[in-house]
Parts: structure tokens; sequence; C-alpha cells
């Protein structure tokens, strides 16, 4: 296989899914992360207020039983046995006094913030640090508690909260990512296999991919694989039919005019020198022609359609191409009958006239010497036609559909001809969406002439 095509400039389908897959599951884990910590946050705010008002409530409790019970409280607490430390662990300070802001007792690290404030949940900044305070009142004794909490402290116990949630999902997300690469490693292995069997194959193995193991969002580009693989095979056996055809044509006018040319040479006759000359130019002639149509076909055959299409108009180029033929030929007897003056299609003005020309050609070619030939123009209801008709003898029912066909002249043809004439035009009215229509003109129950015109449906 070429090294080219593993270049790191050509995107690999394997990579793409690999990197689509892992950024989809990184930002669902960050998504994750980050609703966990809001909700840890929330839940960590509703605990820690339902902490700060049970506190409240016990301390108040203890008020009742005598206000000395609250005085010696933080000595008492320091006291408390049994309790492992914790270094992050939430604590709640408390400011206890009366309800006129006069202070009694208070916790060692709780911030100084007025007792005289309202009642219920607030949030107060103290040392430029935010609290979340919790301020009751005792109505029948005038006692008021203030419990505090640091709202920073809060913050970290609901990151830590959501750090250990996520912990897991971390721990499993590379070895997600290793099942993610072996899942999308053996789900392109059928078009791995595909590949191989497509490099491997020679050049002159055109059959059919196989599509059975094929996955269903693959069969579209096998199936046009094996359609393209057709059109090649067709043309391929169309280029080696075509090149055997053209051999065989230029092989004869080649060696007649050899073969006059050394009539000429060995000739002392200078009559019979001469006309081993004009035989040698019109075997000459004739190579040339069959050169000029081939060239034509060379051009016609890879095109899918018209490259640039313009403008038209029909009866002006039948009208010009008319004239210039019988510049060429002043013996000719060509008239016109231009109905549709007007008329005007889409496509590749040259290329129109080189099939009118090759129909005018084949009409003086095949008819009578002398007699009338007719380029028409008509707009009838099943389209527009442009054409020729000839007053000769016709061509016989059997040999019409073979008149398209490269090369065929008819076996009883006595014209000089390539064989190409009609098939270039059957070229050209394919490319401009038009159809070859050929027939004999009958007239009084007998062959009247002969009719090549291409038709444009509406």
């Amino acid at each position: 296989m070429d090294n080219s095509l593993r270049s790191d400039r050509v995107p690999s389908l394997r990579r793409r899914l690999l990197l689509l897959v892992s950024t989809a599951s990184l930002t669902f884990l960050v998504l994750a992360a980050m609703l966990s910590y809001q909700q840890a946050r929330h839940e960590v705010q509703e605990l820690m207020d339902g902490q700060m008002s049970r506190m409240a409530q016990l301390m108040l409790a203890q008020a009742l039983l005598g206000e000395d019970r609250l005085l010696d409280l933080p000595a008492r607490l320091v006291d408390i046995l049994g309790l492992p430390s914790v270094e992050d662990e939430l604590t709640l300070e408390y400011q206890f006094g009366r309800a006129d802001g006069t202070l009694l007792v208070r916790s060692p690290q709780a911030p100084s913030l007025p007792l005289t404030g309202p009642l219920g949940f607030s949030t107060m900044q103290a040392d430029g640090l935010p609290w979340r305070t919790l301020l009751l009142e005792m109505a029948d004794r005038g006692f008021r508690i203030q419990i505090l909490e640091s709202i920073p402290m809060r913050d970290a116990e609901a990151l830590e909260i959501a750090v250990r949630t996520l912990e897991p999902l971390a721990l499993i997300f590379p070895l997600g990512l290793l099942a993610i690469y072996f899942s999308v490693r053996r789900g392109l292995q059928p078009l791995e296999e595909l590949a191989r069997e497509v490099v491997t194959r020679s050049s002159d193995n055109l059959s059919p991919l196989a599509n059975r193991a094929i996955p269903l969002e693959a069969q579209p580009l096998v199936a046009a694989i094996n359609r393209l693989m057709f059109r090649l095979g067709a043309v391929l056996e169309s280029e080696r039919r075509f090149t055997a055809d053209a051999a065989h044509e230029l092989r004869t006018p080649l060696a007649a005019a050899r073969i006059q040319a050394q009539v000429a040479l060995l000739s002392s006759d200078p009559e019979m020198r001469d006309h081993a000359l004009k035989q040698t130019l019109s075997g000459l002639d004739r190579a040339t022609r069959l050169v000029e149509q081939l060239l034509r076909l060379a051009r016609l055959d890879p095109l899918a359609q018209v490259p640039e299409p313009k403008r038209i108009n029909l009866g002006q180029l039948a009208w010009r191409v008319a004239a210039d033929v019988r510049d060429m030929e002043p013996d000719a007897c060509i008239s016109l009958d231009l109905n549709a003056t007007q008329a005007r299609v889409d496509g590749d003005e040259e290329l129109i006239e080189i099939a009118l020309r090759n129909m005018l050609d084949n009409a003086g070619r095949y008819s009578t010497k002398g007699s009338e030939i007719i380029v028409f123009l008509s707009a009838r209801s099943d389209g527009l036609r442009l054409g020729v008709r000839d007053c000769g003898p016709g061509v016989a029912a059997e040999e019409l559909p073979r008149l398209t066909e490269r090369f065929y002249r008819g076996p009883a043809v006595a014209a000089e001809g390539s064989g190409l004439g009609l098939a270039i035009v059957g070229r050209i009215a394919e490319l401009h969406g038009a159809i070859l229509e050929l027939h004999n003109r009958v007239e009084g129950g007998c062959i009247a002439g002969f009719e090549a015109c291409l038709r444009w449906p509406h």
C-alpha cells in the first residue's frame, strides 16, 4: 500500500470516533462534576442550616436552666474528651446575650457581630469573610442566641463531597476510554477488511465487492464502489473495443496510401503517377477524417454533461452551417425549412454544430448525387427538432438500430466514411438531453429518403 495513504494529514475515521466519543465522555464527566458540586453545596446548606437551628434551640433550652449554665459553657466544651480531632470538620460558633445587645458569652472563634439585627437566617460579613448566621430570641426572658458558620468552610465541604462522589467515576474513566478504543477498533474491522480486499485486488479485477458483512451505514459506499467498478469495466471494455476498431479502420486507408505512394515512386508514366498520387491524397484525407472523428469521440466520451452550457439560437446555427457547407461544396443542393427560427436550447454551440455538420455530411455521402438535402427546424407537440432529410435510397430496416454503432457502415455501402459520424451525433445528443431519431421517409408506400434529427422533448 502507498505510504502516503497512511500520512498524518489524511483524516482517520478511528481517530475521529475516538476523539469525539472521548470528548463527549469527558464533557459529561465535567457536567456531572458541576452538577454534583451544585447539588452537594445545596444539600450542605440545608444540612448546616438545620444543624444551626438545632444548636440554637439546645442552647436556649440550657438558658432556661439558668444563665450561669451558659457562662461557663466554653470551658466545659473544652473539657469534653473522646471526640476525634478533625482539621476540616465544620464548626459552629455562637454568641449569647440579651435583646439590648449585651454580650454574655461567646465561643473562642466567633466573630464580633451585633446581636441587635433581624431574627432568622442571614449572611453577614466579618473580618472580610462571609458568615451564615441564625439569630433567635426568647421573648419572655430577653435572651438572644446567635449561631454562626463560615461560608468558605461550607463551600469547601460541598467541594469535598462532590470530589468524593466523582472519585469512582474518575478512576473508571480511563478504563472506559480503553473500552471505547477496543469497541471502535472492533466496530471498524469490517471496513478494514473491505479496504484490504480493495487494496489486494489486481487492476483487471472489477468484480463487485461482497457486502454481506459490511455494516448497514457502509453499504451505500460499497454499492457506490460497485457501480463505479461496473462503469469502469464498461468504459475499459469500450476503450479496448474502440482501440481495436480504430486500429483496424486506420490500417486500411494507410495501407492503401502506402501502396499508391509506392506505385507513384515506381511508375515512369506521368499519368499513372498523377493518378497514384491523387489516390494517396484521397487515402490520407480519409485517414485524417477518421482521426478527427476519433479525437472528437475521445473528447466527448469522458463528459457527463456539457461543461458550460449557454443559450443557443438553433435557427441561426442551422442557417450558418448550411451556408458554410454551400460555400465549401457549391454543387450541393441544400435548402432550409426553418419553422421555429427563434427556438433556443441550453448547451454547447460548437458540439451541436458538429452534430448538424455530421448529419449533413452523411446525407451528402449516402444520398443520390445532386438530390435535394433539407436542413429543418420545427417545434411540435412532442418536442423541438433540428435535423437533416434527404431524397436518397434510405436504409434497410434491419440496419437502422445499428447506425449509431461505432465503425458500422453497413454491408452494401460504397461511399467513403469512417462509421463514426452518427455515433458522435448520438453522444452529443446524450450530453444535451436530446434524442437522436433516425428513420426512413415514406411517401406513397415507398422509401423517399432518410431523416436524421435531434429532438428535445418538452
